[in-house]
């Protein structure tokens, strides 16, 4: 397995991550047993980079991953998030991002991840009423006491992430990255390798859609957050269908899945990025860890460049209210 740097405080992960997010929330019913099968398979792979956060589920991902990793720990790069604040029944109770909370959010992660420390520690959105000075050195705490390993940041705005990187350094910002998602290369990209930190990719197959298996809505289950998503709806999914049609017929040629072309375009795109493609089955695991061997010439990517320039896909990544908490 390939390896990379996040950040210049000596995080190496797997070139490619796993996302474990839809294990249990947003895309459907979750089957444990497989979910933990497809951790366990990740690991075999070399894929050490496992991705979570508290909001999942709510709650019960990390239980999951923790459960899931419990016997092989020192194999395994965690990461997790804090800050998006949910209830028991799932409610979205706003973002918090003060020194009281950082502290009760980590120590409630170690408990049901079964972990002694985190290795990557997000601060999943910004909190507008809180200086970052504060949610940083909070952070930085943890990594005093041992309880973190490294710091990083999710969707935060490049001035956000100066201020907070003079506090302490930040090892990783993760953010959506994709075919259909470059926003990010105007002005995030740049600043976060100015500053030498790592950057996570999220999404790099655009929510499942750049993998060509969505071909309409009702292939959705009734319970998939995606039925809502901008981009999944009306005349955008139509739009996005042809644009990915021209993606699947470029990996036709290419002898890959739709899939293993989008992963190795965000591959190609920097030493310093790491895409965490989200799996709850073993044969999409084992599918997009394919993305590894393609190789893309000069030519590809700019065909590539060509199918889905920055903003071609329709619709916005989420829907209005989400949309306020990006890029703060």
């Amino acid at each position: 397995m390939q390896t990379r740097k996040l950040g210049q405080q000596g995080l190496e992960v797997s070139a490619l991550g796993l996302g474990c997010m839809g294990m249990s929330e947003f895309y459907g019913r979750g089957d444990e047993a497989e979910s933990m099968a497809t951790i366990h398979r990740a690991l075999e792979l070399g894929i050490n980079f496992l991705d979570t956060a508290d909001m999942y589920g709510p709650f019960v991902n990390e239980v999951l991953v923790g459960k899931a990793i419990g016997d092989r720990r020192d194999k395994v790069i965690l990461a997790t998030k804090f800050g998006n604040v949910r209830g028991e029944k799932g409610e979205f109770l706003g973002i918090r991002g003060d020194a009281a909370y950082v502290r009760q959010a980590c120590d409630a992660s170690l408990k049901r991840l079964g972990v002694d420390h985190i290795d990557l520690y997000y601060q999943h959105r910004v909190d507008p009423n809180v200086p970052i000075e504060e949610t940083i050195g909070a952070m930085a705490e943890l990594v005093k006491a041992g309880k973190v390993r490294y710091l990083g940041m999710s969707e935060a705005a490049p001035e956000t992430i100066r201020r907070a990187h003079k506090v302490h350094p930040i090892s990783a910002l993760q953010t959506e990255y994709s075919l259909w998602s470059r926003d990010v290369e105007a002005q995030v990209l740049p600043t976060v390798r100015e500053l030498g930190i790592g950057y996570v990719a999220y999404s790099p197959l655009g929510r499942g859609f750049l993998t060509g298996q969505i071909k309409r809505p009702e292939d959705l289950a009734e319970d998939d957050y995606r039925r809502h998503s901008p981009r999944f709806q009306g005349e955008n999914f139509q739009r996005n269908l042809n644009l990915v049609a021209e993606v699947e017929r470029m990996a036709q040629e290419k002898g890959c899945s739709p899939a293993q072309l989008a992963l190795a375009w965000v591959l190609a795109q920097g030493e310093d990025i790491v895409p965490i493609p989200g799996s709850k089955r073993r044969r999409n695991l084992e599918d997009n860890a394919g993305a590894l061997t393609v190789q893309l010439s000069a030519e590809d990517l700019a065909r590539m460049d060509r199918i889905l320039p920055p903003g071609a896909a329709a619709g916005d990544r989420y829907a209005a209210a989400a949309m306020q908490a990006l890029n703060r």
